[in-house]
């Protein structure tokens, strides 16, 4: 992973050490790329952005000092080094304390400016001191650091290259106190695990970012001084901060630059192309992504079989059918059988045996969907609906379906990505129909509560109605006001918040997606005991 030569053995960046003497599951979460953009990160960032310009070097403070050790098996970087009147060297770090109110010199700390200054005295320079400097508080604490700080230096390494070494990721910490300032906390969900209500919610508020979505037709996106402008024939039609983009999708005949996807690939966000109907037809992500080892891992899961997995994703998807028939439709009796479907499911002995329970909850599902309908809408647009056809579409509730399960899949395709593991590698849905198995299991315990809700919502509210649609040779299509009027009532219903009905606490739709992808991975990394679908109530 960390590589130093032929014959020598792997040097462990000292910022990882650091970690590890944090929390060693921290470490695992760097080592295998996990990215976090929570305010501890931004600070952070922010802090050291002086101390990394190594053009801040004056005669007698060095910035951003390369070091190197093989006698301690390390490489690192000092945020500034300072030389007195005789050359001695003193090793300054900038840290900032966005979570703990005081100057204080941790642990981790003390091991990262002890292996520091002991990787500048073996290559032969002068260390007379250390210290810490809280940006922040712009306070300057020194750090003594003795011969047990030197051991416990050398101790934490050795720990660190055994849990890079691990075919397993280490188990999260329970009721630690750590978590609670830990910048790590939303990829590594310590306290939701247990599949047990959290009792201290710690995690930060979803990023005030937005997905964007790129409607009409023959217009251009590019990027301009750090924002996405949309124009068409010499009209600018729109412009957004990038640093608000947490996606784009784009729908239907949309130009994107060049330089626009290259910067949205560095910032690691997600591009998804889709027909003007909804179906998903491609998606870029960045070269380098997190967990390499799980998603090999989840491979070799998809290829034996997990029907854990798959019971869990179908017993979700029935669950939430009939919930959302018996808050909003006429059908007691449909509702009573998708419940023992649903219980069912959680003891289907095969997949083919799952797929059967999944396709009879389907059909008195949807021969019921048009009683989540008002009778007056219904009788005012003529609406008919009986039959779920996928595409094309023979009429406009199921052009309307199609439109938000594509948005859905935008989402759970984002969500796996996220996570590190690969969108063609499922349970329940066949990666031999080269499709993207796995955010299709995903889609199937929001199809109800998400899209469906938005359907139903839509042509209720008047948000559509139906001419927003066009019927030719017997296939039905939405039109732009109608595509739109749609996108906006899905995003909406994304980026609403709900009470968890596993974990008890407040989060979007949108972010529990990321959380279920989380919950898979861990089934796959062995961290996590088993996976529970999102069941409404």
């Amino acid at each position: 992973m960390y590589g130093a030569g032929e014959g020598q053995r792997d040097l462990i960046p000292i910022s990882l050490v650091a970690h590890q003497a944090f929390c060693p599951r921290r470490a695992w979460l760097e080592a295998v790329g996990e990215t976090t953009d929570t305010h501890q990160m931004a600070v952070g960032t922010e802090a050291h952005a002086p101390a990394d310009d190594p053009a801040g070097s004056r005669s007698r403070r060095n910035r951003a000092v390369d070091v190197i050790s093989h006698d301690l098996g390390v490489i690192g970087r000092c945020d500034t080094v300072e030389l007195d009147e005789n050359a001695a060297m003193t090793v300054v770090e900038h840290k900032a304390t966005p979570v703990r109110r005081r100057p204080e010199v941790t642990e981790p700390m003390r091991v990262q400016v002890a292996l520091l200054s002991g990787a500048l005295a073996d290559m032969g320079y002068p260390v007379t001191g250390q210290a810490i400097y809280f940006t922040n508080h712009h306070t300057r604490v020194d750090v003594p650091i003795s011969p047990d700080d030197m051991a416990l230096a050398r101790e934490t390494v050795a720990a660190t290259a055994r849990t890079l070494a691990a075919k397993e990721a280490p188990p999260p910490l329970e009721d630690d106190r750590r978590c609670s300032r830990c910048s790590h906390i939303s990829v590594c969900l310590p306290d939701e695990r247990p599949l047990a209500p959290v009792t201290r919610r710690i995690v930060v508020a979803d990023p005030d970012t937005q997905v964007l979505h790129l409607t009409t037709p023959g217009s251009r996106a590019y990027v301009t001084r750090g924002r996405i402008e949309v124009g068409k024939s010499g009209e600018k039609l729109g412009t957004f901060p990038i640093e608000r983009v947490q996606g784009v999708v784009v729908h239907g005949n949309v130009d994107l630059s060049s330089g626009l996807i290259r910067e949205l690939l560095w910032r690691s966000l997600s591009v998804v192309w889709c027909t003007s109907s909804g179906r998903v037809t491609g998606w870029a992500r960045a070269a380098q992504g997190p967990n390499g080892g799980p998603r090999l891992l989840q491979h070799v899961a998809s290829h034996s079989g997990r029907i854990d997995l798959a019971r869990q994703f179908v017993s979700a998807k029935v669950a939430n059918q009939a919930t959302l028939l018996r808050r909003h439709g006429d059908a007691s009796t449909a509702v009573a059988r998708l419940r023992e479907l649903q219980r069912e499911a959680l003891e289907a002995p095969s997949l083919n045996d799952l797929f059967g329970i999944e396709g009879d909850a389907a059909a008195r599902y949807f021969e019921c969907f048009l009683s989540m309908l008002r009778p007056k809408v219904i009788e005012a647009e003529g609406l008919a609906f009986s039959v779920r056809t996928r595409r094309p579409a023979r009429d406009p509730i199921n052009a309307a379906l199609n439109l938000c399960y594509g948005l859905l899949t935008a989402d759970a395709l984002r969500a796996v990505v996220a996570c590190g593991l690969d969108p063609h590698a499922g349970f329940l849905h066949s990666s031999g129909r080269n499709k993207p198995a796995l955010a299709l299991d995903l889609v199937e315990e929001f199809r109800a509560p998400v899209a469906d809700s938005v359907v139903i919502n839509a042509f209720n509210n008047g948000e559509i109605r139906a001419r927003d649609f066009t019927t030719a040779l017997g296939t039905t299509r939405i039109g732009e006001r109608g595509r739109k009027a749609l996108i906006a009532g899905y995003e909406r219903r994304v980026t609403g918040t709900f009470r968890h009905p596993i974990f008890g606490y407040d989060v979007t739709w949108r972010r529990a997606m990321e959380i279920q992808a989380r919950l898979v991975l861990g089934v796959v990394d062995g961290t996590q005991p088993r996976y529970q679908g999102v069941k409404i109530r």
